[in-house]
């Protein structure tokens, strides 16, 4: 009988989709279920199949073995047991992509006990924040790391290097999974701020199935591809999209480590003959900006973006290089992925800037203030069925008359200027097609005559002066409408961002705000 995998159509997948089908791909079920099992162990048979390339950020690359990789982890449960951890007790680690990493990843998770994957570009302030909140029995890190923490944590801290990997081989290289289904696996930070804790995701085992949605209909994986996701493992879109749903197929999986180089990043999808690349909007202009991608031959069948809104300018510079149209992959936290472009689906073309249409089995409207369906074309709230009820994104959008899905900001970033409705994401997009633009971000401030109008923050390559300022604001009028443009605009040498790389408005309408207030006092 035909697997799920073996369909790339649109319309087989809103045939043949149901969760009984999805289960078939995996070795557990509801009694049994183990995520490391169902990515690592099932692969090892085969001593040089190989599970993940590493593109480390100092030009160097490292291949593992499935094989290696279920040794390893296994070693690493039968160590965590010896040290008297229980299943569910919390495991922290914070490890940049590596044999330790995987290896600390998938043992903590193969003995029972909950991986916490953190950041490791946060600092002492944002590791305490977490450490406080999930209460981990141990943290394993650098040695690097773990010097810059010393004193401030009083969790005991294992620095998970080549000595400590050694001393595990006085374990079994094999372990005996016993988690169900609706056991816990991983808790999952979502990016936030560094000094500001966001809500800890709480994953089970069985959220590698669910995941395999995303993972069939988002990102398009199937058996064969060589799969590449640069984003950090501490993230959704780098753990689960970039990491555990290609492995749970058996794929060949590339990881980028250490500082971002886009340069770095375009000679690895050349080396390692990458067929599917499933990167954050970000890294597609940075590998535009860079100039470099001409230097290197693409092997690349499947593109998809996540995280937010790409530009139009970073998507033609995909699509050209990289000849393959680029797919969108939205979500949210609290639904996961709903919208989605059907990589590889020959019966539903991709529409430059569209979220595409809803994941199988999934019901997704957009709807106004009544709650009522809008029209095609008008903006609302995109919503997900759940449940028995609508639950709210908080991300405006709208559908067009073929039924695609277009994301038109957050709720937070609609701009209200004298009766005008204005999106900041629209603003920003077109910004980014002047050539003097490197990053923009735009947010509502007041205005004692329009109530609001949109102010942007601009890097750019040129001198940032009164004359490009007014360049640039009749640039994006031209492109936009007369009233759409950023009445305040200001030259900075960077954006805040979340520490996922998002741009993070928050941030500068916190600081807007703290102005307003000082200029209020001193008047």
């Amino acid at each position: 009988m035909a697997k799920l995998t073996d369909y790339s159509s649109y319309a087989d997948a809103q045939k043949h989709f149901t969760m009984e089908r999805l289960w078939e791909l995996f070795d557990g079920n509801e009694r049994a279920l183990n995520i490391a099992h169902e990515c690592i162990d099932r692969y090892a048979g085969d001593p040089r199949r190989i599970a993940v390339r590493i593109a480390h950020a100092d030009g160097t690359d490292e291949a593992l073995t499935f094989c290696a990789l279920s040794e390893a982890s296994s070693r690493f449960a039968h160590e965590l047991r010896e040290r008297g951890v229980a299943p569910g007790d919390r495991i922290a680690i914070m490890l940049e992509p590596s044999f330790a990493f995987y290896a600390t990843l998938f043992g903590t998770i193969k003995c029972g006990a909950v991986a916490v994957p953190l950041f490791t570009a946060f600092g002492p302030d944002g590791v305490r924040l977490r450490i406080d909140d999930c209460a981990p029995r141990l943290l394993f890190t650098n040695k690097e790391k773990a010097a810059e923490l010393a004193g401030s944590l009083t969790l005991e801290t294992v620095i998970a290097d080549a000595e400590f990997l050694g001393a595990l081989e006085r374990h079994p290289a094999t372990f005996e999974t016993m988690t169900r289904a609706d056991d816990l696996a991983v808790f999952q930070y979502t990016s936030g701020t560094t000094r500001e804790l966001p809500a800890a995701i709480r994953h089970k085992h069985h959220a590698i199935v669910l995941v395999m949605i995303a993972g069939l209909y988002g990102t398009g994986i199937r058996p064969g591809d060589r799969y590449f996701c640069p984003s950090s493992p501490a993230w959704g879109h780098g753990l689960w999209h970039g990491t555990l749903a290609p492995l749970a197929l058996g794929l060949e999986t590339g990881v980028y480590a250490g500082k971002f180089d886009p340069e770095r990043l375009l000679r690895a999808l050349h080396d390692y003959g990458t067929t599917n690349l499933s990167a954050a909007a970000t890294h597609y202009r940075m590998m535009m900006l860079s100039g470099e991608a001409p230097k290197y031959t693409y092997a690349i069948r499947r593109l998809t973006y996540t995280g937010e809104a790409i530009d139009s300018e970073s998507l033609d510079f995909a699509q050209r290089t990289f000849g393959a149209p680029v797919g969108s992959i939205y979500g949210t936290t609290e639904v996961g992925v709903c919208l989605v472009c059907y990589p590889g689906a020959q019966d539903l073309p991709m529409k430059p800037g569209s979220l595409g249409k809803a994941v199988p089995g999934v019901h997704v409207e957009v709807q106004d203030a009544a709650g009522d369906p809008c029209p095609p074309d008008v903006i609302g709230e995109i919503k997900v069925r759940r449940s028995g009820a609508w639950f709210p994104t908080k991300d405006l959008g709208y559908v067009d008359a073929d039924g695609y899905f277009y994301h038109a900001g957050r709720a937070d970033d609609v701009i209200i200027s004298a009766g005008w409705t204005m999106s900041a994401t629209e603003i920003e997009g077109a910004m980014l097609k002047h050539p003097a633009v490197q990053g923009a971000a735009v947010i509502a401030v007041p205005d004692p005559v329009r109530g609001q109008i949109a102010k942007a923050f601009v890097i750019s390559n040129r001198c940032g002066d009164e004359a490009l300022a007014a360049e640039i604001q009749e640039f994006v009028r031209a492109h936009l409408s007369r009233h759409e443009f950023p009445r305040a605009l200001v030259f900075v040498e960077e954006l805040p961002k979340t520490p996922a790389g998002k741009i993070n408005r928050k941030a500068l309408r916190d600081r807007e705000a703290a102005a307003a207030k000082l200029v209020s006092k001193g008047n």
